[in-house]
């Protein structure tokens, strides 16, 4: 039997990958699609998500509209990375497709209610739809199946600044509630860094398949990849999102992790968002969260690469 899982977005740039590795997984069902303000304006972030499933054939998932800003902070979104609209700068959907009635939080906390230990979260936005769904259901932590989390920044620099990881800068207070209160798997920036990476040789690959998926990649990452050549001197692109997803429906890519006490700073200032990870148990706190660590990325690019011709990313497992 498929997992089922809802995918909360702030739908932009390598999320929409994240949704093509879940579409076309023979391991999970994606039962919803909710959307979170991040990345960029919120329109777009909506129109992006129906825009993807319609691609894939699957504008039957539907799609409800959450949180259109944190929960207490103020913040700036991140088209310098993904280009105007979220998807490289030139592509603005418009797909006609309406969103589905009532709001993001309801519809993960009904069907969370409904079906007691079955759904399992994605998280590759900002957490304030999940917290907002804490906050309705209390019970949350006991009526999911797994929440992956992308987000935090694990013994290394952030993303966004040099203390924090985007999805956590964005709501610190949100990602503060979510790992406290629920058993979180989280794939973090770091982790990216390190096996989460497309460079030169994975884009002439791209280049030669010729597909649909293909084609809305390279659109898709052009803006981050002159973006990283420019802030970074590196010319690929990172898939923090991608890479949950990947961890999500294939657990056997994972190499190793640890139980860790994981905290998020809430304050505003230069450690906003900050993710306390405590590696050396100094803090004498019980372990609430599960961090991965190392995964197989020579094999998390062939699943990439097969989602990109078409395939289940499973195919190549």
């Amino acid at each position: 039997m498929t997992r089922r899982v809802i995918v909360d977005t702030d739908t932009a740039g390598d999320d929409t990958q994240a949704l093509v590795l879940s579409l076309l997984s023979e391991r999970v069902t994606v039962d919803a699609v909710t959307v979170v303000a991040g990345n960029v304006e919120f329109e777009y972030e909506v129109e992006n998500a129906k825009y993807t499933l319609d691609l894939l054939g699957r504008s039957d998932v539907p799609v409800y509209e959450g949180a259109r800003s944190p929960l207490l902070k103020a913040w700036e979104h991140a088209d310098q990375v993904h280009g105007e609209g979220g998807l490289g700068g030139d592509l603005f959907p418009d797909t006609g497709i309406d969103s589905a009635d009532g709001h993001a939080v309801d519809a993960i906390v009904k069907r969370a209610r409904a079906a007691p230990g079955e759904i399992s979260l994605l998280c590759i936005g900002p957490l304030t739809n999940v917290a907002l769904a804490l906050a309705r259901e209390p019970d949350l932590p006991d009526l999911l199946d797994e929440v992956v989390v992308m987000g935090g920044a694990v013994g290394t620099l952030g993303n966004d600044t040099p203390a924090a990881e985007y999805n956590f800068w964005v709501d610190p207070d949100a990602a503060k509630r979510v790992v406290r209160d629920l058993d979180v798997t989280l794939v973090d920036w770091g982790l990216t860094l390190r096996d989460g990476f497309f460079g030169p040789a994975d884009f002439e690959r791209v280049a030669a398949l010729d597909t649909p998926t293909s084609e809305f990649f390279e659109t898709i990452t052009e803006r981050h990849r002159t973006f990283s050549r420019e802030q970074n001197g590196t010319d690929g692109v990172t898939l923090p999102d991608s890479l949950a997803a990947a961890c999500l429906l294939a657990p056997e890519l994972v190499d190793r992790e640890a139980r860790y006490h994981v905290d998020v700073d809430e304050r505003e200032g230069l450690t906003r968002g900050y993710s306390l990870v405590d590696v050396n148990g100094v803090l004498d706190e019980e372990p609430n969260a599960t961090v991965v660590e190392s995964v197989d990325a020579d094999r998390f690019t062939e699943m990439v690469h097969a989602t990109l011709a078409g395939d289940a990313p499973e195919s190549v497992l």
